[in-house]
């Protein structure tokens, strides 16, 4: 199953829900946008390339950005939609390297979040985003990338991962390991009607290295302005 399937078909219905709920997660990155000093200045637009639910692009309007909200996941950006009212979010359904659509947008932000890169089919696919953003950022903008370092290979049991459960869900995933990917299973056990039900799906994930991310930053003229690794995510911030 290839990545959009399987949000399409599985994740999308527990993907607010195992980042610890929607409203949490807007605080989160609300707190953090704030910490950064984060706000609008000369032409106010972000694009937030994989969007999803809005964990990135609902806090950024609420700064007072223009947002520019692409995710090719319709039934994630239905939930943006829904919780975006009265925000300055334009929602674009379509692939984040689809560059045409978001080529004439000017913008002084580009968020790329919540594991969005390791989503990606290959490293040549995070070069060319990496250099479309910084060839698109205006003078001073700044390029804001999250996600998970999974190049650093679990043994055995530590494959199996619990992410979230309570007494209706519980959401596991579990690692395969190949050369330049990782096979993610996410498992869900969930409760219906009073007998538990198992629901699988899987698709791949890239690996990329904190080592590998500085240098196609720093191959892009991009200085890295902030970073942190918090139980193995990567986040930093780039000015051009």
């Amino acid at each position: 199953m290839n990545t959009k399937e399987h949000y399409d078909l599985h994740l999308y219905k527990y993907y607010s829900w195992i980042y610890g709920g929607f409203k949490n997660k807007i605080e989160e990155n609300l707190k953090f946008f704030k910490e950064q000093k984060i706000e609008p200045r000369d032409s106010k637009i972000v694009i937030d390339l994989g969007a999803g639910s809005g964990f990135q692009s609902i806090p950024l309007a609420m700064l007072g950005f223009n947002v520019k909200a692409i995710d090719f996941s319709r039934k994630l950006l239905a939930e943006l939609k829904e919780n975006s009212r009265g925000f300055d979010i334009e929602i674009i359904e379509s692939d984040i390297m689809n560059f045409d659509y978001y080529s004439g947008f000017n913008p002084e932000l580009i968020v790329c979040m919540g594991d969005t890169l390791t989503h990606l089919e290959d490293l040549n696919q995070v070069k060319n985003l990496i250099t479309n953003s910084a060839s698109l950022l205006n003078h001073n903008g700044k390029l804001i990338l999250n996600f998970r370092d999974l190049s650093i290979e679990l043994k055995d049991e530590n494959r199996f991962i619990p992410v979230k459960s309570n007494n209706e869900k519980i959401f596991t995933c579990f690692l395969e390991y190949f050369p330049g990917h990782i096979k993610v299973h996410d498992i869900v056990n969930e409760k219906a009607n009073g007998k538990w039900e198992q629901k699988i799906s899987s698709y791949n994930k890239i690996k990329i290295s904190e080592k590998t991310i500085r240098s196609i930053i720093t191959e892009n003229n991009l200085e890295i302005d902030f970073f942190d690794i918090k139980n193995g995510l990567l986040t930093l911030i780039c000015v051009k």
